[in-house]
């Protein structure tokens, strides 16, 4: 094997070729402190470069750099105790010892501390961590995490079994497995198109997500649990989007083509989102959308005023734009009429069209709609005649939509009846907040029994509840109060009380509960 020949600290030393500097040091027992490095795993600052520790600082060639990534050449002058070294290990360790606490620094982070000195104490800001307990063999105390991540990567690629995981609530509540910390401190120091890089890893919409997520993530944030309020999460994604210079498209990478095709029914989030990365594996994709336009529930399911249409627009088309093909107009009834054109697989995205029915009496009557048609509708750009007066049964997010397009359709008076209080409301507060400031009637414990019609005028007939028991889902069960039913006169009533996806026979595949797709 070829051998470099390099100097470090004055000490002319030979190393294979593509060592790195770290690599260099050790093996001539040149000690050069490094918490994240580890044999046989990638260089960290490679990987997350705003993540690695910042303690295996060289002076190359007099320039500083981190010497776990960086590799020998021939003739290379390496220092590693010089003025500026140590300064920025000790500004480096002081970050680290920050969060951790006084009398636990054992170990690897003890050796590093005694060779780098502090000179001043870190000033200690708690964590406020649970411990957890839920292992047989082992105590999980992220407050002693130094976020160096060897433990986890270490246990994902060396040992692939992955039971550790990181020290994040909110990346752990985020559905998507965002980033977030990682994204977050690139928009502190100024980059927030490198941020927007990062939430692309994993979603193609970070503009949608930064207007319309339910964002767990913020429920989950530490901060807002054990100091004041929690990190605005999803305005982030917002901020990011909003400034972005273009510059992470650079790093944006495509793999060569696969000679695989791949049929995606659905263009809505899900559909959209498969596309885009089968895409940037090399595969040639095709969507087939039976909407005039693309974006499924994104488009006809939210309200233009809570996500602009050309923010999800121009999100689309960045999918397009790296060879994604949209078939709009066009219904799939059959899989195996795909794989006879020559598709290698197919993805189902279907989403969730199809209202539930309420199951009382009148539910058919002229002037009721269910709440998918009428969102579909409007978002589509029909105006519907809604009357001055309009109900609406449910108190979720849809039902708050509901509400407030029909007020932007004409109505004087809207009103969402639910069946619980609004503690037990699945709708986002702030949608219920924007809800009321539009004066929106919601009438809490009152489930729908009846609804009857005369010349157009509609009856809505409910009975007032009371809780119970919490039920499945958690939630304290409604319980009807004997003869308190009353009466309300409307317009319109829509009904908002769920979805389900509408399934074609012909795809051949297994469904369960709520018509949900079956998978393994």
């Amino acid at each position: 094997m070829e051998k470099i020949k390099l100097t470090i600290n004055n000490r002319e030393i030979k190393v294979r070729s593509g060592a790195t500097v770290l690599e260099a040091a050790q093996s001539a027992d040149i000690y050069i402190p490094s918490l994240c490095y580890y044999p046989s795993l990638r260089p960290l600052p490679e990987v997350t470069p705003d993540m690695a520790c910042q303690l295996c600082l060289a002076e190359v060639d007099g320039k500083v750099v981190l010497s776990c990534a960086t590799k020998v050449s021939e003739g290379m002058v390496v220092k590693t105790e010089t003025l500026i070294v140590k300064e920025l290990r000790q500004r480096n360790l002081f970050a680290i010892l920050r969060h951790h606490p006084p009398g636990s620094i054992t170990g690897e982070l003890k050796k590093t501390a005694d060779y780098i000195g502090i000179k001043e104490p870190a000033t200690y800001i708690p964590k406020k961590l649970p411990i957890q307990e839920d292992n047989p063999f082992f105590l999980r105390d992220h407050n002693l995490c130094i976020l160096c991540e060897r433990c986890v990567r270490v246990c994902d690629d060396i040992g692939r079994v992955g039971v550790i995981e990181f020290a994040f609530p909110c990346y752990r509540a985020c559905p998507a497995g965002i980033d977030i910390p990682r994204y977050i401190r690139l928009i502190t120091r100024g980059r927030p198109s490198a941020a927007l890089a990062v939430i692309r890893e994993k979603v193609p919409f970070p503009g949608v997500l930064g207007r319309v997520c339910v964002h767990p993530c913020e429920a989950a944030c530490q901060r807002g649990l054990e100091v004041d309020d929690p990190l605005q999460i999803r305005m982030l994604k917002r901020f990011a989007t909003d400034n972005d210079d273009g510059s992470w498209k650079k790093l944006s990478k495509r793999l060569p083509p696969s000679g695989k095709k791949v049929a995606v029914i659905g263009s809505g989030p899900a559909g959209l989102t498969a596309a885009y990365y089968l895409a940037k594996l090399g595969h040639r994709v095709t969507i087939f959308e039976i909407l005039p336009k693309p974006g499924g529930m994104m488009l006809v399911g939210i309200p233009e005023y809570r996500l602009p249409r050309e923010v999800l627009n121009s999100e689309i088309e960045e999918i397009r734009s790296i060879g994604v093909e949209i078939k709009l107009n066009t219904r799939v009834e059959s899989s195996d009429s795909l794989f006879k054109q020559g598709y290698d697989a197919v993805f189902l995205g279907l989403g969730a069209h199809q209202g539930i029915r309420l199951g009382v009496e009148g539910e058919d009557l002229p002037g009721v709609i269910e709440s998918t048609e009428f969102l579909r509708r409007g978002n589509l750009g029909e105006r519907i005649e809604v009357g001055e007066r309009v109900g609406v049964i449910g108190g979720g997010n849809v039902a708050i939509d509901a509400a407030r397009m029909s007020l932007r359709f004409g109505a004087k008076k809207v009103t969402i009846f639910y069946r619980r209080t609004r503690t037990e409301m699945p709708a986002s507060p702030e949608e219920i907040n924007a809800a009321l400031e539009e004066r929106v009637e919601i009438v809490y414990l009152a489930a729908p029994t009846k609804v009857t019609g005369d010349n157009g005028d509609l009856k809505l007939e409910c009975i007032r509840m009371k809780l119970g028991e919490p039920d499945a889902s958690g939630r304290a069960r409604p319980i009807p109060i004997e003869e308190s039913e009353f009466t309300t006169g409307l317009d319109t009533l829509v009904v908002a009380i769920g979805q389900r996806p509408e399934v074609p026979t012909g795809l051949q595949v297994e469904v369960e509960r709520g018509n949900l797709i079956k998978v393994d």
